[in-house]
């Protein structure tokens, strides 16, 4: 026989076999664990929340507070739930 090397397969070969089995299931539920926790994160609810948004805008610096209070305002009559904006000039 061609590939035939002695009785059986050598104790490497082996070794390495299971390496490889574990080191497949270890990568598939590595991956599964990234799916499902990136398809929790992205999910979520306020997932594109607008006030959200805002906030994170507000505490990162890129808005001043004035503006925050303007466009929550401006949020709130689009939602129907606030009337009386008052836009600055």
């Amino acid at each position: 026989m061609m590939f035939s090397y002695g009785d059986g397969w050598a104790w490497w070969q082996m070794s390495l076999m299971w390496v490889g089995i574990v080191a497949f299931w270890a990568l598939l539920i590595w991956a599964l664990f990234l799916f499902g926790t990136s398809s929790s994160r992205e999910g979520g609810e306020g997932r594109d929340d607008p006030r959200r948004i805002l906030a994170t805008r507000l505490a990162r610096g890129e808005i001043e507070g004035d503006e925050y209070r303007r466009l929550r305002a401006l949020l709130k009559t689009d939602d129907g739930t606030h009337s009386d904006v008052h836009e600055r000039s």
